[in-house]
Protein backbone atom coordinates (compact mmCIF):
# COMPACT_ATOMS: atom_id res chain seq x y z
CA UNK A 1 0.00 0.00 0.00
CA UNK A 2 1.24 3.39 -1.03
CA UNK A 3 2.07 5.71 1.88
CA UNK A 4 1.10 9.62 1.26
CA UNK A 5 3.81 10.79 3.53
CA UNK A 6 3.06 14.54 3.23
CA UNK A 7 -0.72 13.72 3.81
CA UNK A 8 0.34 12.02 6.93
CA UNK A 9 2.39 15.00 8.08
CA UNK A 10 -0.21 17.76 7.75
CA UNK A 11 -1.21 17.20 11.39
CA UNK A 12 2.09 17.64 12.66
CA UNK A 13 2.91 20.80 10.42
CA UNK A 14 0.00 22.72 12.45
CA UNK A 15 1.30 20.84 15.58
CA UNK A 16 4.66 23.19 14.99
CA UNK A 17 3.30 26.09 13.73
CA UNK A 18 1.23 26.25 17.21
CA UNK A 19 4.24 25.29 18.88
CA UNK A 20 6.81 28.23 17.23
CA UNK A 21 3.63 30.54 17.72
CA UNK A 22 3.39 29.77 21.47
CA UNK A 23 7.18 30.11 21.88
CA UNK A 24 6.95 33.64 19.81
CA UNK A 25 4.14 35.02 22.13
CA UNK A 26 6.31 33.65 25.52
CA UNK A 27 9.51 35.62 24.31
CA UNK A 28 7.39 38.22 22.90
CA UNK A 29 8.88 38.06 19.45
CA UNK A 30 6.43 38.20 16.49
CA UNK A 31 7.39 35.59 14.29
CA UNK A 32 3.79 35.38 12.45
CA UNK A 33 1.20 37.91 11.21
CA UNK A 34 -2.17 36.51 10.21
CA UNK A 35 -2.42 38.01 7.00
CA UNK A 36 0.75 36.55 6.26
CA UNK A 37 0.00 33.25 7.44
CA UNK A 38 -3.42 32.90 5.87
CA UNK A 39 -1.89 33.49 2.45
CA UNK A 40 1.17 31.21 3.19
CA UNK A 41 -1.43 28.43 3.96
CA UNK A 42 -3.33 29.61 0.88
CA UNK A 43 -0.70 29.08 -1.26
CA UNK A 44 -0.03 25.30 0.23
CA UNK A 45 -3.58 24.46 0.10
CA UNK A 46 -3.69 25.08 -3.45
CA UNK A 47 -0.88 23.48 -4.48
CA UNK A 48 -2.31 20.52 -2.89
CA UNK A 49 -5.55 20.45 -4.85
CA UNK A 50 -3.97 20.80 -7.97
CA UNK A 51 -1.33 18.58 -6.65
CA UNK A 52 -3.42 15.81 -6.62
CA UNK A 53 -3.14 15.95 -10.74
CA UNK A 54 0.02 17.00 -10.91
CA UNK A 55 1.57 13.84 -9.01
CA UNK A 56 0.48 11.80 -11.86
CA UNK A 57 2.12 13.83 -13.77
CA UNK A 58 5.47 12.94 -11.79
CA UNK A 59 4.83 9.21 -11.52
CA UNK A 60 4.35 9.14 -15.10
CA UNK A 61 7.51 10.58 -16.25
CA UNK A 62 9.32 8.06 -13.28
CA UNK A 63 7.68 5.32 -14.80
CA UNK A 64 7.75 5.79 -18.81
CA UNK A 65 11.84 6.12 -18.48
CA UNK A 66 11.80 3.53 -15.87
CA UNK A 67 10.90 1.46 -19.20
CA UNK A 68 13.84 1.98 -20.75
CA UNK A 69 16.37 1.64 -18.04
CA UNK A 70 20.20 1.27 -18.15
CA UNK A 71 20.54 -1.39 -15.01
CA UNK A 72 17.76 -2.76 -12.34
CA UNK A 73 19.03 -2.01 -9.14
CA UNK A 74 17.80 -4.30 -6.38
CA UNK A 75 16.09 -2.72 -3.51
CA UNK A 76 18.52 -3.00 -0.29
CA UNK A 77 19.82 -0.62 2.50
CA UNK A 78 22.49 0.79 0.63
CA UNK A 79 19.87 1.73 -2.39
CA UNK A 80 18.23 4.12 -0.53
CA UNK A 81 21.55 5.51 0.91
CA UNK A 82 22.27 6.05 -2.58
CA UNK A 83 18.82 7.31 -3.81
CA UNK A 84 18.50 9.74 -1.12
CA UNK A 85 22.15 11.57 -2.25
CA UNK A 86 20.55 10.70 -5.68
CA UNK A 87 17.46 12.70 -5.19
CA UNK A 88 19.64 15.08 -3.11
CA UNK A 89 21.47 16.19 -6.03
CA UNK A 90 18.66 16.27 -8.64
CA UNK A 91 16.90 18.43 -6.00
CA UNK A 92 20.01 21.08 -5.44
CA UNK A 93 20.25 21.46 -9.44
CA UNK A 94 16.51 22.10 -9.62
CA UNK A 95 16.36 24.84 -7.07
CA UNK A 96 19.21 26.45 -8.34
CA UNK A 97 18.02 26.87 -11.57
CA UNK A 98 15.10 28.07 -10.84
CA UNK A 99 16.64 31.12 -9.28
CA UNK A 100 18.90 31.55 -12.68
CA UNK A 101 16.17 31.02 -15.08
CA UNK A 102 12.91 33.30 -15.33
CA UNK A 103 10.50 30.41 -16.82
CA UNK A 104 11.53 28.41 -13.47
CA UNK A 105 11.45 31.16 -11.26
CA UNK A 106 8.19 32.60 -11.84
CA UNK A 107 6.96 28.59 -10.22
CA UNK A 108 9.27 29.37 -7.40
CA UNK A 109 8.89 32.67 -6.69
CA UNK A 110 5.83 31.76 -4.70
CA UNK A 111 8.20 30.27 -1.96
CA UNK A 112 9.61 33.91 -1.24
CA UNK A 113 7.22 36.25 -1.25
CA UNK A 114 6.78 36.12 2.74
CA UNK A 115 8.00 39.06 4.30
CA UNK A 116 7.88 36.68 7.32
CA UNK A 117 9.97 33.70 8.21
CA UNK A 118 8.23 31.25 9.70
CA UNK A 119 7.11 27.29 9.78
CA UNK A 120 3.93 28.35 8.02
CA UNK A 121 5.93 29.79 5.15
CA UNK A 122 7.72 25.68 4.23
CA UNK A 123 3.71 25.23 3.14
CA UNK A 124 4.15 28.59 1.34
CA UNK A 125 4.18 26.05 -1.98
CA UNK A 126 3.84 27.49 -6.06
CA UNK A 127 0.71 25.81 -7.46
CA UNK A 128 2.57 24.90 -11.04
CA UNK A 129 6.27 24.05 -9.73
CA UNK A 130 6.11 20.17 -10.52
CA UNK A 131 6.14 20.66 -14.07
CA UNK A 132 9.50 22.61 -13.87
CA UNK A 133 10.72 19.76 -10.87
CA UNK A 134 9.68 16.63 -12.25
CA UNK A 135 11.80 16.39 -14.92
CA UNK A 136 14.92 17.17 -12.94
CA UNK A 137 14.37 13.60 -11.35
CA UNK A 138 14.39 11.65 -14.44
CA UNK A 139 17.92 10.08 -14.84
CA UNK A 140 16.86 8.45 -11.34
CA UNK A 141 14.42 5.86 -13.20
CA UNK A 142 16.41 5.80 -16.26
CA UNK A 143 19.43 4.78 -13.71
CA UNK A 144 17.44 2.22 -12.42
CA UNK A 145 15.75 3.56 -9.71
CA UNK A 146 12.84 1.88 -8.71
CA UNK A 147 10.12 5.16 -9.18
CA UNK A 148 8.08 3.84 -5.96
CA UNK A 149 11.44 4.59 -3.87
CA UNK A 150 12.04 8.14 -6.28
CA UNK A 151 8.38 9.06 -4.83
CA UNK A 152 9.08 8.15 -1.25
CA UNK A 153 12.68 9.94 -0.90
CA UNK A 154 11.00 12.77 -2.68
CA UNK A 155 8.68 13.27 -0.08
CA UNK A 156 11.21 12.84 2.62
CA UNK A 157 13.47 15.31 1.28
CA UNK A 158 10.34 17.42 1.00
CA UNK A 159 9.30 16.95 4.88
CA UNK A 160 13.24 17.89 5.87
CA UNK A 161 12.60 21.22 4.47
CA UNK A 162 9.53 21.77 6.85
CA UNK A 163 12.23 22.28 10.29
CA UNK A 164 14.28 24.69 8.51
CA UNK A 165 11.90 27.33 8.26
CA UNK A 166 12.12 29.05 11.80
CA UNK A 167 14.20 32.18 13.38
CA UNK A 168 13.92 29.79 16.79
CA UNK A 169 16.78 27.75 16.15
CA UNK A 170 20.02 29.81 15.64
CA UNK A 171 23.18 27.93 15.06
CA UNK A 172 23.72 24.22 15.54
CA UNK A 173 26.89 22.55 16.19
CA UNK A 174 29.61 22.91 13.03
CA UNK A 175 29.21 19.07 12.19
CA UNK A 176 25.87 19.73 11.40
CA UNK A 177 26.07 23.07 9.85
CA UNK A 178 28.57 21.86 7.60
CA UNK A 179 27.08 18.65 6.40
CA UNK A 180 23.26 19.65 6.78
CA UNK A 181 20.80 22.34 5.37
CA UNK A 182 19.94 24.29 8.63
CA UNK A 183 17.76 27.09 9.30
CA UNK A 184 20.23 29.28 9.59
CA UNK A 185 21.28 28.40 5.80
CA UNK A 186 17.90 28.36 4.85
CA UNK A 187 17.10 31.90 6.31
CA UNK A 188 20.37 33.21 3.96
CA UNK A 189 18.76 31.36 1.15
CA UNK A 190 15.25 33.49 1.99
CA UNK A 191 17.21 36.75 2.25
CA UNK A 192 16.78 40.09 -0.27
CA UNK A 193 20.19 41.01 1.32
CA UNK A 194 22.52 41.29 -2.01
CA UNK A 195 24.95 38.74 -0.47
CA UNK A 196 22.37 36.29 0.44
CA UNK A 197 20.62 36.41 -3.47
CA UNK A 198 20.62 33.15 -5.08
CA UNK A 199 22.60 31.54 -2.17
CA UNK A 200 22.00 27.84 -0.47
CA UNK A 201 20.15 26.24 -2.55
CA UNK A 202 20.53 22.93 -1.00
CA UNK A 203 17.10 20.41 0.48
CA UNK A 204 18.59 18.41 2.77
CA UNK A 205 22.68 18.51 2.30
CA UNK A 206 24.55 21.76 2.53
CA UNK A 207 27.28 19.72 1.02
CA UNK A 208 26.07 20.45 -2.70
CA UNK A 209 26.39 24.35 -2.11
CA UNK A 210 29.93 23.72 -0.77
CA UNK A 211 31.21 21.90 -3.80
CA UNK A 212 29.51 24.04 -6.70
CA UNK A 213 30.21 27.25 -4.71
CA UNK A 214 26.88 28.63 -4.22
CA UNK A 215 27.59 28.48 0.21
CA UNK A 216 27.08 31.55 2.23
CA UNK A 217 27.04 31.74 6.05
CA UNK A 218 24.29 33.89 7.53
CA UNK A 219 26.14 37.01 8.67
CA UNK A 220 24.01 39.98 8.78
CA UNK A 221 20.44 40.09 9.94
CA UNK A 222 18.69 38.85 6.65
CA UNK A 223 15.69 40.81 5.36
CA UNK A 224 13.08 38.28 3.73
CA UNK A 225 11.11 38.39 1.08
CA UNK A 226 11.80 38.88 -2.78
CA UNK A 227 13.47 42.40 -4.56
CA UNK A 228 9.67 43.56 -5.69
CA UNK A 229 7.18 42.88 -2.79
CA UNK A 230 4.70 41.24 -3.87
CA UNK A 231 1.74 43.35 -1.93
CA UNK A 232 -0.91 41.48 -2.47
CA UNK A 233 -2.70 38.41 -0.20
CA UNK A 234 -4.30 36.74 -2.76
CA UNK A 235 -2.84 33.02 -3.65
CA UNK A 236 -4.06 33.13 -7.08
CA UNK A 237 -1.74 36.51 -7.85
CA UNK A 238 1.04 35.03 -6.00
CA UNK A 239 1.34 32.26 -8.58
CA UNK A 240 0.39 34.44 -11.81
CA UNK A 241 2.34 37.57 -11.15
CA UNK A 242 5.71 37.00 -12.19
CA UNK A 243 4.21 35.45 -15.28
CA UNK A 244 2.80 38.43 -16.06
CA UNK A 245 6.35 40.63 -15.55
CA UNK A 246 8.42 38.27 -17.88
CA UNK A 247 5.51 37.63 -20.89
CA UNK A 248 5.52 41.78 -20.61
CA UNK A 249 9.12 42.21 -20.82
CA UNK A 250 8.96 39.49 -23.68
CA UNK A 251 6.18 41.71 -25.43
CA UNK A 252 8.40 44.79 -25.56
CA UNK A 253 11.28 43.44 -26.64
CA UNK A 254 12.06 44.34 -30.37
CA UNK A 255 13.86 40.89 -31.82
CA UNK A 256 12.53 37.60 -31.71
CA UNK A 257 15.46 36.16 -29.60
CA UNK A 258 15.18 38.52 -27.00
CA UNK A 259 11.55 37.71 -26.66
CA UNK A 260 12.89 33.70 -26.11
CA UNK A 261 15.50 35.10 -23.73
CA UNK A 262 13.13 36.61 -21.46
CA UNK A 263 11.93 32.91 -20.52
CA UNK A 264 15.48 31.75 -20.66
CA UNK A 265 17.99 34.10 -18.78
CA UNK A 266 17.99 34.68 -15.28
CA UNK A 267 15.57 37.32 -12.84
CA UNK A 268 16.01 40.74 -13.11
CA UNK A 269 17.55 40.20 -16.67
CA UNK A 270 16.17 42.59 -19.74
CA UNK A 271 16.94 44.08 -23.53
CA UNK A 272 19.08 46.87 -23.32
CA UNK A 273 16.88 49.26 -25.22
CA UNK A 274 14.25 48.74 -21.93
CA UNK A 275 17.30 49.31 -19.34
CA UNK A 276 19.24 46.22 -19.68
CA UNK A 277 19.85 43.34 -16.33
CA UNK A 278 18.28 44.80 -13.15
CA UNK A 279 20.27 43.72 -10.21
CA UNK A 280 18.72 43.14 -6.49
CA UNK A 281 18.87 46.72 -4.69
CA UNK A 282 20.57 47.01 -1.28
CA UNK A 283 18.36 46.65 1.36
CA UNK A 284 16.01 50.13 2.58
CA UNK A 285 16.46 50.06 6.03
CA UNK A 286 13.27 52.53 5.89
CA UNK A 287 11.01 50.01 3.84
CA UNK A 288 8.05 48.88 5.52
CA UNK A 289 6.55 45.53 5.45
CA UNK A 290 2.85 45.14 3.18
CA UNK A 291 0.30 45.27 5.87
CA UNK A 292 -3.16 45.40 5.90
CA UNK A 293 -5.80 45.84 8.93
CA UNK A 294 -8.02 43.39 10.08
CA UNK A 295 -10.71 43.70 12.72
CA UNK A 296 -10.31 41.33 16.08
CA UNK A 297 -13.98 40.02 14.79
CA UNK A 298 -12.92 39.97 11.39
CA UNK A 299 -9.74 37.93 12.25
CA UNK A 300 -11.51 35.38 14.31
CA UNK A 301 -14.18 34.88 11.48
CA UNK A 302 -10.97 33.97 9.23
CA UNK A 303 -9.54 31.04 11.71
CA UNK A 304 -12.60 29.54 11.87
CA UNK A 305 -13.37 29.44 8.12
CA UNK A 306 -9.49 28.51 7.68
CA UNK A 307 -10.19 25.40 10.03
CA UNK A 308 -13.12 24.41 8.12
CA UNK A 309 -11.26 25.11 4.71
CA UNK A 310 -8.21 23.01 5.96
CA UNK A 311 -10.46 20.23 7.57
CA UNK A 312 -12.32 20.05 3.76
CA UNK A 313 -8.87 19.52 2.30
CA UNK A 314 -7.69 17.10 4.70
CA UNK A 315 -10.74 15.09 3.19
CA UNK A 316 -9.64 16.21 -0.40
CA UNK A 317 -6.40 14.67 0.16
CA UNK A 318 -7.32 11.10 1.46
CA UNK A 319 -10.38 10.70 -0.69
CA UNK A 320 -9.76 12.80 -3.95
CA UNK A 321 -9.70 11.36 -7.40
CA UNK A 322 -8.72 13.02 -10.04
CA UNK A 323 -10.25 12.27 -13.60
CA UNK A 324 -6.92 9.99 -14.47
CA UNK A 325 -7.61 7.52 -11.69
CA UNK A 326 -9.20 4.06 -13.12
CA UNK A 327 -12.27 2.58 -11.66
CA UNK A 328 -13.83 5.55 -10.85
CA UNK A 329 -17.28 6.62 -11.12
CA UNK A 330 -18.12 9.50 -12.79
CA UNK A 331 -20.28 10.74 -9.38
CA UNK A 332 -16.98 10.35 -7.37
CA UNK A 333 -15.25 13.03 -10.11
CA UNK A 334 -18.02 15.70 -10.54
CA UNK A 335 -17.62 15.29 -6.57
CA UNK A 336 -13.99 15.67 -6.45
CA UNK A 337 -14.16 18.83 -9.05
CA UNK A 338 -16.31 20.25 -6.85
CA UNK A 339 -14.65 20.18 -3.44
CA UNK A 340 -11.18 21.11 -5.29
CA UNK A 341 -13.07 24.45 -6.65
CA UNK A 342 -14.78 25.49 -3.46
CA UNK A 343 -11.48 24.75 -1.96
CA UNK A 344 -10.04 27.29 -4.50
CA UNK A 345 -12.81 29.32 -3.89
CA UNK A 346 -12.19 29.96 -0.49
CA UNK A 347 -8.75 30.78 -0.69
CA UNK A 348 -9.51 33.18 -3.13
CA UNK A 349 -12.02 34.83 -0.85
CA UNK A 350 -9.67 34.79 2.00
CA UNK A 351 -7.42 36.67 0.30
CA UNK A 352 -9.94 39.37 -0.82
CA UNK A 353 -11.19 39.31 2.95
CA UNK A 354 -7.60 40.28 3.93
CA UNK A 355 -7.12 42.96 1.16
CA UNK A 356 -10.90 44.27 2.06
CA UNK A 357 -12.06 44.09 -1.60
CA UNK A 358 -15.15 45.98 -2.24
CA UNK A 359 -15.95 42.47 -4.14
CA UNK A 360 -14.82 40.51 -1.11
CA UNK A 361 -18.45 40.28 0.39
CA UNK A 362 -20.26 38.74 -2.71
CA UNK A 363 -17.29 36.31 -3.21
CA UNK A 364 -17.94 35.22 0.77
CA UNK A 365 -21.35 34.96 0.13
CA UNK A 366 -20.84 32.69 -2.39
CA UNK A 367 -18.27 30.84 -0.74
CA UNK A 368 -20.69 30.31 2.20
CA UNK A 369 -23.70 29.00 0.18
CA UNK A 370 -21.29 26.58 -1.71
CA UNK A 371 -20.03 25.68 1.43
CA UNK A 372 -23.66 24.07 2.55
CA UNK A 373 -23.99 22.24 -0.80
CA UNK A 374 -20.82 20.04 -0.18
CA UNK A 375 -23.09 18.20 2.25
CA UNK A 376 -25.32 16.87 -0.72
CA UNK A 377 -22.41 15.46 -2.63
CA UNK A 378 -22.38 12.83 0.56
CA UNK A 379 -25.92 11.78 -0.09
CA UNK A 380 -24.66 8.41 -1.45
CA UNK A 381 -22.53 7.55 1.63
CA UNK A 382 -23.96 5.50 5.10
CA UNK A 383 -23.27 8.74 6.55
CA UNK A 384 -25.06 11.19 4.07
CA UNK A 385 -27.56 12.00 7.22
CA UNK A 386 -24.55 13.44 9.68
CA UNK A 387 -22.57 14.99 6.80
CA UNK A 388 -25.48 17.26 5.71
CA UNK A 389 -26.74 18.22 9.33
CA UNK A 390 -22.74 18.93 10.45
CA UNK A 391 -21.90 21.00 7.01
CA UNK A 392 -25.34 22.70 6.70
CA UNK A 393 -24.55 23.82 10.22
CA UNK A 394 -21.16 25.21 9.88
CA UNK A 395 -22.66 27.34 6.71
CA UNK A 396 -25.84 28.60 8.61
CA UNK A 397 -23.32 29.43 11.06
CA UNK A 398 -20.90 31.20 8.79
CA UNK A 399 -23.22 32.77 7.38
CA UNK A 400 -25.30 34.32 10.27
CA UNK A 401 -21.48 35.17 11.53
CA UNK A 402 -20.22 37.00 8.07
CA UNK A 403 -23.66 39.18 8.00
CA UNK A 404 -22.83 40.42 11.59
CA UNK A 405 -19.76 41.59 10.40
CA UNK A 406 -20.66 43.43 7.26
CA UNK A 407 -23.00 44.67 9.44
CA UNK A 408 -20.81 46.05 11.74
CA UNK A 409 -18.44 47.53 8.62
CA UNK A 410 -21.91 49.27 7.67
CA UNK A 411 -22.40 50.88 11.38
CA UNK A 412 -18.89 51.30 13.16
CA UNK A 413 -20.24 52.83 16.12
CA UNK A 414 -22.85 49.87 17.27
CA UNK A 415 -19.76 47.45 17.12
CA UNK A 416 -16.42 47.44 17.57
CA UNK A 417 -14.81 47.30 14.48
Amino acid sequence: MKIDFIALSVPFFFLFIFIELAYGSWKKEKYYRLNDTLTNLSCGVGQTVLGLWLKFYFVFLMFFFYQYRVFTIPNTWYTWILLFLGVDFCYYWFHRLSHEINAIWATHVVHHQSEEYNLSVALRQSWFQTLFSSSFYIPLPFLGFDPAMIASIVAINTLYQFWIHTKVIKKLPEPIEFIFNTPSHHRVHHGTNPKYIDRNHAGSLIIWDRMFGTFQKEEEEVVYGITTPLKSWSPIWANLHYWKDITRISFLSKRMSDKVLTYLKPPGWQPKELGGRQYAPEVDPTYQKYDTPVSKRMSVYLILQYVFIVGVTSYFMFFGKPIVAEGVDQFTVIRTIYIAAFIILSITSIGFLLESKKISAVIEYFRIICFGGISFLFLRETYAFYAVILIGSLSLVSLIHFTTLVFAKRNPEIVEA
